[in-house]
C-alpha cells in the first residue's frame, strides 16, 4: 500500500475529480509523488503482488488545526479568487488503509476524502468560528503570493472536488467524520473548557509599579 497525496490531480478548476482523471501534478512534492506511483506499480505487476494506492488531501484532527495559521493572521483569498480543498479525519484515514488491506483491487487508487465540499476561506472561517477566533483577512491573489509562504501559497494555486465514491463502493469505509463540522464541534467545548479564565484586573494590578513609602 502506498499513501500518496490528491495533489497528483494538478489544478482542476474546482471541477469534481474521480480516480480515471489524468494526473497533471503541477508542484515538486506532487511530481515526486507521481513517480511513486509509476514506480510502485510497476514493481507491483513485475512481481506479482497487489499494490493499492490511496490518494489522500489535508489531514485534520483534534491535533491538526490550523490554528497557529489563525492567530498569526494569516489571510486567504478572497471569494472570487478562492479554491475548494479536500480533507480526511485521521480516524477516517486509518479506516481506509485498514479497508484497503482486506478489500483493495490490484493496482488500484482510491481517493481518502471526506463529503465536504468547503473551499479553502470556508475551512478557515468554520475553525475561527468554532474557537471564537478572528477570522482571517481575504486578500487578492497576488497580496497573498505576497504575504503567504510559497509551501502554503502552493495549496492555493490548486482547486478540485475529490469523490469519494470508489472508496465507500469497493473498500464499503463508512465515514465516522463525513465533514469537518462533526469532529469541530466535539473538541471545541472540550477545548475551550480547558482555558482557564484569565484574572485580568488582578494581572494589571500586579504588573502596577509598587509606591516607595
Amino acid at each position: 500500500m502506498y499513501l500518496s497525496t490528491s495533489g497528483v490531480y494538478g489544478d482542476c478548476a474546482g471541477a469534481r475529480v474521480t480516480e480515471t482523471r489524468p494526473r497533471r501534478a503541477q508542484t515538486p512534492r506532487a511530481k515526486r509523488r507521481v513517480a511513486a506511483e509509476e514506480r510502485l506499480r510497476r514493481f507491483a505487476i513485475r512481481s506479482r503482488i497487489t499494490l493499492t494506492i490511496l490518494r489522500v488531501p489535508g489531514i485534520y484532527a483534534p491535533t491538526r488545526l490550523p490554528l497557529e495559521r489563525l492567530r498569526h493572521d494569516t489571510p486567504v483569498l478572497r471569494g472570487e479568487d478562492d479554491v475548494y480543498t479536500n480533507h480526511i479525519h485521521a480516524d477516517d484515514l486509518a479506516r481506509a488503509v485498514v479497508a484497503a488491506l482486506y478489500r483493495g483491487r490490484a493496482n488500484r487508487a482510491y481517493n481518502v476524502s471526506d463529503d465536504s465540499e468547503l473551499k479553502m476561506g470556508e475551512w478557515f472561517d468554520l475553525v475561527a468560528d468554532t474557537f471564537h477566533l478572528p477570522r482571517p483577512r481575504r486578500v487578492a491573489r497576488e497580496i497573498a503570493e505576497r504575504e503567504i509562504a510559497p509551501s502554503l501559497f502552493s495549496f492555493m494555486r490548486e482547486s478540485r472536488r475529490l469523490s469519494n465514491a470508489r472508496l465507500k463502493r469497493e473498500l464499503r469505509v463508512s465515514l465516522s467524520y463525513p465533514t469537518p463540522r462533526e469532529v469541530l464541534a466535539e473538541i471545541a467545548p472540550r477545548a475551550l473548557s480547558r482555558q482557564l479564565p484569565l484574572p485580568i484586573d488582578d494581572l494589571r494590578a500586579s504588573r502596577r509599579p509598587r509606591m516607595k513609602r
